[in-house]
């Protein structure tokens, strides 16, 4: 009987329509915020889209950065890549959302970025 339950489950859920996606725009730039873990210094970094910048050792480039259109403050992501000098792979190369940095993030043993906000002028 609770197989049959979860299997209607199953094909009730299948059949419901799948959530409207959110109008998005590109910002001209953005803003990251870096944090140094052996001195416990952040530092927020202002970039513009298809902009690079040094933090230590890394190279970071913005490729984009969105946000929900009609809503600048809200939800921001970026498409970023981190690379660390002398290394041909990057570290980091995709998607950061603002509202879950741990979702898709940097791994490094000295420093953490995420994205604080997409910048609109």
């Amino acid at each position: 009987m609770r197989r049959r339950a979860i299997s209607f489950l199953c094909l009730l859920l299948a059949g419901a329509p799948a959530a409207e996606a959110q109008e998005v725009t590109s910002a001209p730039g953005g803003v990251l915020r870096a944090l140094d873990k052996i001195s416990g210094h952040t530092t927020d970094i202002e970039m513009r889209t298809g902009g690079a910048t040094r933090l230590g050792q890394l190279e970071i480039v913005m490729n984009d950065c969105r946000y929900p259109v009609g809503n600048p403050a809200g939800n921001a992501y970026a498409e970023l890549s981190i690379a660390e000098d002398g290394e041909r792979i990057p570290l980091f190369q995709g998607w950061m959302i603002a509202s879950a940095p741990a979702l898709s993030a940097l791994e490094h043993p000295r420093y953490d970025v995420w994205v604080i906000r997409c910048t609109t002028s």
